[in-house]
């Protein structure tokens, strides 16, 4: 418990003991008035001072019309018609429901910052002096630093030393370890179990793994949903709204009947009822819980506005290499034309792309297998979704699927045929038809499952691919996809998209998951964009409102089942906080309803309301 919550628990305390003591004693003893008055002030101003505080300063300020306001004018005005035990009772109750309020805040706010905190402290550097605990803000890219084990993973960087392995699970909310050794990358907010690793810095930390996600989860608040800005706008006119409904029955029926303390108390009562709380509370409260429940299964969710707009998603649709495919290409055959060997068609091809880090140049190089000098490769110009041209060893080389050899002028043999469903990359040496490689991508272990648990959803899917169409067609087919369209440039995409956009339902959104630097404009285009965050660019990771920490697909439908119970939570908050404050209003205003009454119809219903919206701090468990 805060602090804050301490104090306020200490003040009800005292308050409800002076309150007791105060009513027992004008039970027992026969007092004037004046005498009782002064005897419940005691409890009122001890536990009110704060409503009655900020309900001054609103009217000073201009923005009159809140609940402190409600509140304080209504216990007042029982004040001043000799109601003494209810003004105090009310306010008693009003703080004990905000008390509530503010500890469920706090524990939701609590369980998200354990679950972020994975900011690290220091980092080992090695220096010339040996290891020092540096800051990590302070650690430069390219230098080595030493994890121990037990220790947080400061920053990113590639093993250099050691193997062993490291838990991920703060970030991805997967709980098996994962093994690393030289070679591999490591991000920053996983802890080392095991061995030493020595690690070179590949970012620095500002642009950090953890870095990244402590700014999407701290700003992600800032963005409201739909629901949220509809509260606000709701109690910018039902607020004056009852003020004027309020004054209005207490002023017209007592002109008429001259009932004055009857209609006035009515009046109060009404004003106490109307206020709204729940509302206010418990639909924030509600989005933060389903951000927060997210964040711990390793779905980064920017904004409240996202989570509402996942809630409606109607047709996802994915880019296929290292969204639904691994990503990690193999050369699986090297076909030489006439005149050149299968180590001359490799070794140009490989040094070609030696500057690239597209996967596909990644799995050339890694295919040769042996070291490459890249200053052999010069002139390197990359066509999107075509290949690259170069110049190795001073001779042109062009590296590129069908399109590019067109543009080249270069004729492919009709001998020329790779297996269906194989990427393959064209080479020409000086202008010269050199061969082909066929390079073979597959689907990732979740791939299957993700896409048949979103079916079960009611969930379109397409996929949208710069790959061949006989790879496209087979990965479409094994993994039971709607739709799909390949063989398309990043602008072919943005196109596609916007039909596809066109083309959905009505109240529904679309969403687009993608892991690459050319998808950027496909995510920023879609209602939902959904970037792969483990192996994803830093450009799809910034275009995107959702991020996957560990690139499971199987983490989508999970995505979306967090958001549609976020919604359901909503929504029945608003009808029963709604339903129940027109009904006591209702029966306030033909005197049914008494003080007590209202208390229910504030505080109660703010309880209730938040022990609703608190259930988006359970997981959502997976299929």
């Amino acid at each position: 418990m805060t602090r804050k919550q301490t104090r306020m628990l200490r003040r009800i305390l005292i308050s409800i003991a002076t309150l007791a003591v105060v009513w027992v004693l004008c039970a027992f003893v026969p007092l004037p008035w004046y005498a009782q008055l002064a005897l419940y002030l005691i409890p009122y101003l001890i536990i009110g001072y704060d409503v009655l505080r900020k309900a001054f300063l609103g009217v000073v300020q201009g923005e009159i019309f809140d609940e402190n306001f409600l509140m304080a004018i209504a216990t007042v005005g029982a004040l001043a018609l000799q109601e003494y035990r209810e003004a105090a009772a009310v306010m008693l109750f009003y703080q004990i429901g905000e008390l509530f309020q503010s500890y469920a805040v706090g524990k939701s706010r609590k369980n998200i910052a354990a679950l972020m905190d994975i900011r690290p402290d220091y980092a080992n550097l090695e220096t010339g002096d040996g290891v020092q605990q540096v800051d990590p803000d302070t650690v430069a890219v390219g230098d080595v630093i030493l994890i121990r084990p037990g220790e947080k993973i400061p920053l990113d960087g590639v093993v250099l030393e050691g193997s062993g392995t490291i838990n991920t699970s703060a970030l991805t909310g997967e709980s098996r370890p994962r093994r690393v050794s030289p070679g591999d990358d490591v991000i920053s907010g996983c802890v080392n179990q095991d061995e030493v690793l020595r690690v070179k810095v590949s970012k620095p930390f500002g642009q950090s793994t953890v870095a990244r996600i402590l700014e999407l989860v701290e700003n992600s608040s800032l963005k409201k949903a739909k629901a949220e800005n509809f509260i606000t706008k709701f109690a910018r006119y039902y607020t004056p709204a009852v003020c004027i409904g309020a004054a209005a029955l207490a002023i017209l029926p007592s002109l008429f009947t001259g009932q004055w303390g009857v209609w006035v108390s009515r009046a109060l009562t009404f004003l106490v009822i109307s206020c709204p709380c729940a509302l206010v509370i418990s639909i924030p409260l509600t989005f933060f819980g389903g951000i927060g429940g997210a964040s711990r299964s390793g779905i980064l969710i920017k904004g409240g506005n996202y989570l509402e707009a996942l809630a409606q998603v109607k047709t996802i649709v994915f880019d296929k290499t290292g969204t639904l495919t691994q990503g990690v290409f193999q050369v699986t055959g090297v076909f030489p034309a006439e005149g050149f060997t299968e180590d001359t068609l490799l070794e140009t091809a490989a040094l070609a792309e030696s500057w690239s880090n597209h996967p596909i140049a990644q799995s050339l190089r890694a295919a040769w297998g042996k070291p490459l000098d890249s200053s052999r490769t010069r002139q390197v110009h990359e066509e999107a979704g075509h290949g690259l041209t170069a110049q190795v060893d001073g001779v042109p080389v062009a590296a590129g699927n069908a399109r590019l050899m067109e543009q080249q002028g270069v004729q492919i043999p009709k001998s020329s045929k790779p297996a269906e469903g194989a990427t393959v990359v064209y080479l020409t040496i000086n202008g010269t038809y050199a061969g082909f490689l066929q390079i073979s991508d597959v689907e990732k272990l979740t791939s299957a499952q993700a896409i048949q648990s979103l079916k079960r959803q009611g969930i379109r899917t397409v996929m949208l691919t710069g790959d061949a169409e006989a790879a496209a067609h087979q990965v479409a087919q094994r993994l039971g996809l709607d739709d799909y369209h390949a063989q398309l440039l990043p602008g072919d995409k943005v196109e596609k998209l916007e039909q596809l956009l066109n083309a959905k339902a009505p109240n529904s959104t679309l969403a687009f998951v993608g892991d690459g630097i050319n998808d950027a404009p496909v995510l920023r285009r879609a209602d939902v964009g959904i970037a792969m965050g483990s192996l994803g660019s830093d450009a799809a990771i910034e275009a995107a409102d959702v991020v996957l920490m560990d690139d499971d697909p199987a983490k989508l439908p999970l995505a979306l089942r967090i958001a549609r119970k976020c919604r359901r939570i909503v929504y029945q908050n608003i009808v029963f906080a709604l339903a129940v404050k027109f009904l006591c209003l209702i029966l306030g205003a033909v005197g049914i309803a008494n003080m007590w009454w209202a208390v229910f119809a504030d505080v109660g219903v703010m309880v209730l309301a938040v022990l609703n919206a608190t259930r988006m701090l359970r997981p959502v468990k997976p299929e």
